[in-house]
């Protein structure tokens, strides 16, 4: 959650030792786990009675572990404080009805620009819209440099690459009832025509197929491209270092038929398995008090999912990630979600290296999704 090691690190070892002096009867161990695999280290756990008391859990990994009785309600634990919680940051971990995470933190990704090569190919207004970023992919092309950063890696989330331009184009992944999939409509040929023409051009980079959201590896943080679309405070604060923090220009999300940015509460959820529940419902409420809640969003440059716990701004850019968060949509929960991203994935690939139209790569996807879909009924 902290991106750099040490601090991460540090800061959960500071949460073990004021948790357990609140609570001298309980032992807390708290342990790290990289998001690659982690499903499937958590379905393998879950199925075999076993698995952690207490884990973290983004909004569209719940549905799929609550209709397999995995999780347990912890309404009890936000109800003290639910009117304190952004309406997003509760709703998101909802399913029918009951909350099944403990929001600690609000993720918002938006719009990062390299000042010095926009100046390079003459670009005084950095491009808002997609519009704008097809005019200007020309002009930065003839400087050396690649318009937009993408991650087409298949372990990559769509969350941080596809999803948010199909929200632009109007799109969703999902239809209204969760049955089948959308997102091979009129809106999702739009936004994979745009990120493919763009690919084609030269205006995508090349390393994208194997670009996995780790901004120093890629061609962003690398200084090969002039601006990426799904990027975190922490993303900023790293190209600070490398660009110049004056040439960290810091946007609101992109606009195509609509404005959208990708953001959401990442929730504390608890084992419906566990020997420990009223002991793991404690932590959740130790970790949802405002005292955490500011200190584990100064720590990770995330926003606080209570409007009672504000992170302060500590300069302009911090600012302007917080003005995003209006703009900040949490996706499309679905039992199904993770496994279609992967259908989604691989598709998405095929039509940026030009095997198939965008068209064909979604509605293959598409084909693939509703079966999966059809028999999880």
């Amino acid at each position: 959650m902290i991106a750099d090691e040490q601090a991460n690190t540090a800061y959960w070892a500071q949460i073990e030792k004021d948790f357990e002096a609140a609570n001298t009867n309980t032992d807390l161990k708290v342990e790290q786990q990289p998001w690659a695999k982690r499903d499937e280290k958590l379905a393998a756990a879950f199925s075999g009675g076993k698995g952690p008391d207490v884990l973290l859990l983004n909004p569209d990994q719940i549905p799929q572990y609550v209709k397999n009785g995995s999780l347990a309600p912890v309404d009890k634990v936000v109800e003290p404080a639910k009117d304190s919680f952004l309406p997003n940051a509760l709703s998101a971990l909802t399913v029918d009805g009951k909350v099944y995470g403990a929001p600690i933190y609000h993720t918002v990704t938006t719009t990062l620009y390299n000042k010095k090569l926009l100046d390079k190919a003459g670009i005084t207004t950095p491009p808002q819209t997609w519009e704008e970023i097809k005019a200007a992919a020309p002009k930065l092309k003839a400087a050396g440099v690649a318009t937009l950063d993408y991650s087409a890696s298949p372990e990559a989330t769509l969350n941080l690459n596809f999803y948010p331009l199909l929200w632009q184009a109007g799109g969703s992944v999902f239809s209204e009832d969760g049955q089948k999939a959308a997102f091979n409509g009129p809106e999702g040929v739009e936004a994979l025509t745009f990120l493919t023409s763009l690919y084609s051009a030269g205006a995508i980079p090349k390393s994208s197929l194997t670009n996995g959201n780790v901004i120093a590896d890629q061609a962003l943080g690398k200084q090969q491209v002039a601006m990426g679309f799904t990027n975190t405070p922490a993303d900023a604060k790293t190209v600070a270092s490398t660009w110049g923090a004056g040439n960290v220009i810091v946007g609101k999300p992109l606009q195509g038929k609509k404005q959208v940015g990708f953001g959401l509460p990442g929730g504390l959820a608890i084992n419906a398995g566990s020997k420990n529940i009223a002991a793991a419902e404690k932590f959740l409420g130790f970790m949802i008090e405002p005292e955490q809640l500011i200190a584990l969003g100064t720590a990770s440059g995330f926003l606080s999912p209570r409007t009672d716990a504000k992170v302060p701004a500590k300069d302009p850019q911090a600012q302007q990630f917080s003005d995003a968060l209006e703009f900040a949509f949490p996706g499309e929960p679905n039992p199904a979600a993770r496994q279609v991203m992967s259908l989604l994935a691989a598709e998405i690939q095929a039509a940026l290296t030009g095997k198939k139209s965008p068209q064909q790569a979604l509605d293959a996807a598409a084909k693939q999704a509703d079966d999966l879909l059809s028999r999880q009924r």
